[in-house]
């Protein structure tokens, strides 16, 4: 069977906004390879997520998730185990840093502030994942974890604590990697360029940031084509990774393999 013909898959992918965010566009992408979804927001952006699920070829119910409280992630659970009798992959797209936490203050960002963004953007993958992992062990094509993260062996300016937590992603991530792999779980990340996203519109240096990207990315980079990174997502979730867990694909053009900067754009 052709790896991304997902029909009688099941996935959950947390983290819609709207239709501009990456987690929308994965879901469009699961639903056309015949995948079924559940997708979850919180918050005033449930409103929101909610209209964007009706845009989707099939619009899919949006279940509340606060990473937050672990009731409510044991309800998510819960209510998917009562639909489904199993899991097959989930997309991690679940992340905060408060105002203080980036534009350049790292230096004055409180502890609060620090545990909280800790809390949401990294701790949120072993919570929800520990919680799903009888469902996601139960797929008879093996369970598959994604999450969203950045370059994060490098400081980019103005991300500040954000980098921080998603260089904290990574490591639950390969933790997770480690522990689950017996149940048949893999888990990855998929590090992906700077995207106009709404969280995008909260990082001051996101502009510079993408303009970088694009000059200096070998392949090109396109800060408006989420497509770019869904196919990495894709790749993990399907047959064609079984054996693929712990690694962090880079889905940015290639800027994270080059000094950029220094001569030339390669052009």
């Amino acid at each position: 069977m052709n790896s991304f013909d997902l029909r009688g898959r099941r996935y959950l992918v947390t983290g819609v906004t709207n239709d501009e965010s990456i987690a929308w566009h994965v879901a469009a992408a699961l639903q056309r390879h015949g995948a079924d979804i559940v997708l979850s927001s919180f918050g005033r952006a449930a409103r929101i997520a909610r209209k964007a699920a009706a845009l989707l070829p099939t619009p899919p119910d949006v279940l509340d998730l606060d990473v937050t409280d672990e009731a409510a992630v044991a309800a998510v659970a819960g209510e998917l185990a009562r639909r489904w009798d199993a899991l097959d992959g989930v997309l991690h797209s679940i992340a905060h840093a408060p105002a203080d936490a980036v534009g350049g203050g790292f230096l004055e960002t409180s502890a609060a502030s620090a545990t909280q963004g800790f809390e949401i953007s990294a701790y949120s993958l072993q919570r929800l994942v520990s919680s799903l992992a009888p469902l996601l062990s139960a797929s008879e094509h093996g369970g598959s974890v994604v999450g969203l993260t950045v370059d994060s062996a490098r400081t980019l300016p103005g991300y500040d604590w954000m980098g921080v937590f998603k260089a904290s992603l990574d490591a639950v991530a390969r933790y997770l990697a480690m522990y689950l792999g017996p149940q048949g779980i893999r888990v990855n990340l998929v590090a992906s360029g700077p995207l106009e996203t709404l969280s995008a519109q909260g990082v001051g240096s996101f502009d510079a940031l993408a303009e970088y990207y694009e000059r200096w990315a070998p392949l090109g980079w396109d800060r408006t084509d989420h497509e770019q990174v869904v196919g990495a997502v894709l790749f993990l979730l399907s047959d064609l990774a079984t054996r693929t867990t712990g690694q962090v694909l880079h889905a940015d053009g290639g800027v994270h393999a080059i000094a950029g900067g220094i001569g030339e754009a390669p052009r």
